[in-house]
């Protein structure tokens, strides 16, 4: 028992959405539990699974600092059914991924998220055709009119693919904005990778924007073309399986301030 319990994720990688893109699945492994509570341990709240703590990837303890988000991954938990299914369960995931990989090490997620916002997505416009110009402007303009009114931060825009060298003050000023708590600095990373765009995601974290709007304005491109080129049912499911990482992490976002 002890050893299926503490291995529950050990044959997932660290970072999710490394394993979704490469199409990588654990084996399924039974339910062998009965309840999924919530127990509070100093200043964390820890999942437990008849009374025994979640163990992460990293044998480390699944807790969380808030209440909240803690009695939501034991309902993630509580929801499965005849077998556990981690592509069903992405706030756990997404947990994981922060308590072994950003709580120790916040720095090295941190530089990433500013490697997004000096080429960001909302930077870059297409030439043309004038429909997909319009939809570009209506759900990316706020984006930066946001980011210039409430961080002071101006950006330049370009047209293709070609790299545009932002301002330094308008950089510095984005950046001041990441969170430094790791599990909002985590969440934060997860939308920026899932959007394209770390501005969506300081946008969706100062509340400046719903995970909706964020979700719709991450992919004005994507759906443009289905319009002309029909859709893609398969690139549907893999789309709904990022949105359900995208509300794993607007749902820290909200649990953890």
């Amino acid at each position: 028992m002890r050893d299926l319990f503490e291995s529950m994720f050990a044959n997932e990688p660290l970072d999710p959405m490394q394993a979704a893109r490469r199409g990588l699945r654990p084996p399924l492994r039974r339910r062998f539990y009965e309840r999924a509570d919530v127990e509070a341990a100093e200043e964390e709240f820890r999942i437990v699974l008849d009374g025994r703590p979640v163990k992460s990837p990293a044998r480390r303890t699944l807790a969380t600092p808030s209440s909240d988000l803690a009695q939501r991954l034991a309902a993630e938990w509580g929801a499965q059914r005849d077998v556990i299914d981690p592509a069903k369960m992405p706030l756990t995931r997404l947990a994981n991924t922060i308590i072994d990989g950003v709580i120790d090490s916040p720095s090295p997620v941190r530089l990433d998220v500013e490697r997004y916002l000096a080429c960001d997505l909302v930077f870059y416009r297409a030439p043309g055709p004038a429909g997909l110009v319009m939809r570009q402007g209506h759900a990316w303009d706020p984006v930066l009119a946001w980011a210039r009114e409430a961080l002071g931060a101006g950006f330049v825009l370009g047209e293709g693919i070609a790299f545009v060298g932002q301002p330094a003050q308008a950089l510095a000023a984005a950046t001041s904005a990441i969170p430094q708590h790791p599990w909002r600095l985590g969440a934060l990373h997860s939308i920026t990778t899932l959007t394209g765009s770390a501005l969506i995601a300081l946008a969706l974290a100062h509340n400046a924007f719903s995970v909706d709007a964020a979700w719709s304005a991450a992919h004005v491109d994507e759906d443009w073309n289905m319009e002309f080129w029909g859709r893609d049912e398969l690139a549907l499911e893999r789309r709904a399986a990022r949105f359900a990482e995208m509300q794993a992490a607007a749902t820290v976002l909200e649990a953890v301030r």
